[in-house]
């Protein structure tokens, strides 16, 4: 019987049970509670490892000694031999003919504590030793390192010296070794170290084959074993979640299951049932609660990137709409027209495809490189925004900067030699009909635009108006998605009183100037009367600020101020319908709840006061009547950066590659394909990646905050699963 003076005597030992009875014996000793397990496979194998490792340390140690003995006796029987042919110490007068006993010291000393070592002893003796020495051509192998040492041997009279000079050698971490004085000694010792260090080699070189194959078993079922242990702890960590229920037989937990897996849950536990041999069924019961669920947005391969995209702004509500699925085409498509190019469009094209097509190999690599890892998770959208940059860079007629004249320029000359060799200036008139063929060309822009000198006056226009038609529509699109929030809970009060406002102020001023881009580009052209001609055409810039102010500018002599005769009338009633829908966004919502009377609760259950109310609709007003002006300049980025993108494409053209037509055609070839190369490296460092980057980081800011900033809230809380696959993957990213 034990008592509380000392512990339980414990015993080892073996259990022998059969396999059918194995779960039910096992089952009984967990219920008494009295036999701890060991996982004997590891353990020994560990055990195994650890003592075949210390083993080779201490043969090592040894063999290190043997060697340095060797080394010590060779050298110790060259100084002899060397000091056979004089006398190492001179007798004084008087005493010729006594013999003088003499005694010496061997070992061996690291060899940059050599000169130090010297000049202790000779302090030390007052000059009464005789130092002899030898460096070792070979490096004693210490733990972790080489060590180049210096054999010694000290000779001297008197004991007294003989405990000084042992003192200095442990001071300076000289090894000793004893060496016979008696040459035919030393030579039957130096035959037994020498025989010794070959047995001593073969069972090194033996401890090594043994340890090799012992990891080589480890190292097939390590990573079994970690995967193994990693899910007991995953286990256990989860069952620690759960409660238990009165009764103490039945473990309770709470969890988050999206409807269309509860058949599978509720399966997965009636399996688990059956492996276990449970006699109780397992059942999953849902309850109604008032708490709002993690957002969980299912994803694939292909759409896993973009929604990343959007979770790193902010993790979608529970049941609200989706942003993701919008930027799958309006994130590359926006990207595009800032980086049409077909050449580089082309580049990052081929460099997604790569690494979508190679996909498998990659990620069974598992690369840690984080940046090869950002552009590997998002090589979907890469190879979306490469295929329509191409898209708009056809568009553009911008291939690395130059035109491709695919379908025959819809221009004609009809200047002779004389007159283009003479002129600095030749303008061509789209009025005459002999300067064209009168219709337009197929697709994209004309290749006779890259020889015009006022290509970038065209270019800044067209791109300019473009820019804002899509920002228009973009934000039309992000306004209109708030409808689908409002019907999903229950808002429908706001569809009227918020968004129809919000959209009538949007549209009737800057839908209102999408329109008269529309209209001056179709009324106005070279070949219609003085009023309606290039000269005449209002500016939409101008006639949007004097709308704005009610105001009228100075015109042209036959050129009218207005592009139709109720142009006038019709801005001030667009701008007075826009600036009467500000109350309606403003009280609506307040007024419409006093008069329902129905209470408002916040996220913390508690009544929320008309006060707060107020307060809340009023930031929300004016920060949507401000940010539908500056969000629609915002769009302009668009415009900016694909005229950045071009001019910069276009210097390294013309700056760089033509250095390279002017030479003689002996030595034009080397030089051309030299100035290629800089040419190339600086198109996809500068041009692709560097521009790339810019442009990627100004779509995410139109998504972030001028498309999803009409709709989205951003509330949710990620689900997050128990999922083994997940934890793996967080485990191997922090190591």
């Amino acid at each position: 019987m034990g008592s509380m003076f000392r512990s339980e005597e414990m015993a080892l030992c073996q259990l022998f049970i059969q396999p059918e009875a194995a779960y039910t014996s096992i089952s009984e000793l967990g219920e008494a509670g009295t036999v701890q397990f060991r996982d004997t496979k590891l353990e020994r194998m560990e055990s195994e490892i650890v003592q075949l490792s210390q083993n080779a340390i201490n043969l090592k140690s040894n063999f290190q000694e043997l060697t340095e003995m060797s080394y010590v006796l060779e050298k110790t029987t060259t100084f002899f031999t060397e000091t056979d042919h004089h006398e190492i110490v001179a007798p004084p007068e008087g005493e010729q003919g006594h013999g003088v006993k003499l005694g010496f010291m061997s070992g061996v000393i690291p060899r940059e504590r050599v000169p130090g070592f010297e000049r202790m002893l000779w302090r030390l003796s007052r000059g009464n030793v005789f130092l002899r020495q030898a460096e070792l051509e070979q490096p004693m192998k210490h733990p972790g390192k080489e060590v180049y040492k210096t054999v010694f041997a000290v000779f001297f009279q008197g004991d007294q010296l003989r405990g000084r000079i042992k003192k200095v050698c442990t001071g300076f971490h000289a090894v000793l070794y004893n060496s016979p004085q008696d040459p035919r000694d030393r030579e039957e010792m130096l035959k037994g170290v020498r025989t010794r260090i070959e047995d001593l080699t073969k069972v090194l070189n033996q401890t090594e084959d043994h340890r090799h194959r012992v990891l080589m078993i480890v190292a097939k079922e390590l990573k079994k074993w970690k995967v193994m242990v990693f899910k007991m702890k995953s286990i256990y960590h989860t069952l620690n979640m759960f409660n238990v229920d009165v009764t103490q037989k039945c473990l309770i937990a709470e969890c988050w299951v999206p409807v269309n897996e509860v058949p599978w849950v509720q399966k997965a536990l009636e399996e688990g049932g059956k492996v276990s041999g449970s006699s109780v069924q397992s059942f999953l019961n849902v309850i109604h609660t008032t708490e709002t669920p993690p957002t969980f947005n299912k994803t694939n391969k292909f759409t896993r990137g973009f929604q990343n995209l959007i979770d790193a702004y902010a993790i979608p509500s529970y049941m609200e709409v989706n942003p993701g699925l919008f930027t799958i085409i309006t994130f590359p498509f926006l990207f595009a027209i800032m980086f049409g190019d077909a050449g580089h469009g082309l580049i990052m094209t081929a460099f997604g495809a790569y690494m979508v097509l190679d996909e498998k190999r990659h990620m069974a690599q598992r690369s840690t490189n984080e940046v090869w890892n950002i552009f590997f998770g998002g090589r979907y959208i890469i190879l979306l925004m490469g295929l329509f940059s191409t898209y708009t860079g056809f568009i553009y007629n911008d291939v690395f900067s130059i035109s491709m004249n695919i379908f025959g320029s819809s221009w004609k000359s009809n200047y002779d030699f004389n007159t283009t060799n003479n002129a600095d200036y030749l303008a061509l008139d789209p009025a005459n009909e002999t300067s064209n063929i009168q219709t337009p060309y197929p697709f994209g822009l004309d290749p006779v635009w890259q020889l015009a000198s006022n290509k970038i006056i065209f270019l800044n226009s067209f791109k300019m108006k473009l820019s804002i038609i899509f920002g228009v529509i973009h934000m039309v699109i992000g306004i209109t998605v708030s409808v689908i929030n409002h019907v999903k809970f229950g808002r429908k009060i706001k569809i009227l009183l918020e968004y129809l406002p919000q959209l009538l102020f949007l549209l009737l001023l800057f839908g209102y100037m999408v329109v008269m881009m529309f209209i001056k580009w179709i009324e106005y052209g070279p070949k219609n009367e003085i009023k309606y001609g290039p000269t005449c055409a209002p500016s939409i810039l101008i006639l949007f600020i004097n709308m704005m102010l009610f105001k009228s500018s100075e015109v042209a002599v036959n050129c009218d101020e207005f592009m139709f005769s109720w142009q006038s009338s019709l801005q001030k009633a667009l701008v007075v319908m826009a600036v009467m829908c500000i109350p309606v966004m403003l009280l609506g919502i307040p007024i419409h709840h006093l008069v329902s009377g129905k209470k408002t609760y916040d996220e913390n259950g508690e009544e929320e006061p008309f006060s707060e109310i107020m307060i809340h609709q009023s930031i929300h007003t004016v920060e949507y009547v401000l940010s539908t002006i500056s969000h629609t300049a915002s769009y302009l980025r668009l415009w900016a950066l694909s005229l950045a993108h071009a001019q910069l494409s276009e210097i390294l053209w013309t700056k760089i590659m033509n250095m390279g037509m002017g030479f003689d055609p002996t030595v034009g070839g080397i030089v051309l394909f030299a100035i290629f190369a800089i040419w190339a490296f600086f198109t996809v460092s500068i041009l692709v990646m560097m521009e790339g980057l810019s442009a990627f980081l100004h779509t995410l800011r139109l998504h972030w905050v001028e498309f999803m900033s009409k709709f989205y809230e951003g509330l949710g809380e990620p689900f997050l699963p128990f999922s083994f696959k997940r934890l793996m993957e967080e485990e191997e990213e922090e190591e």
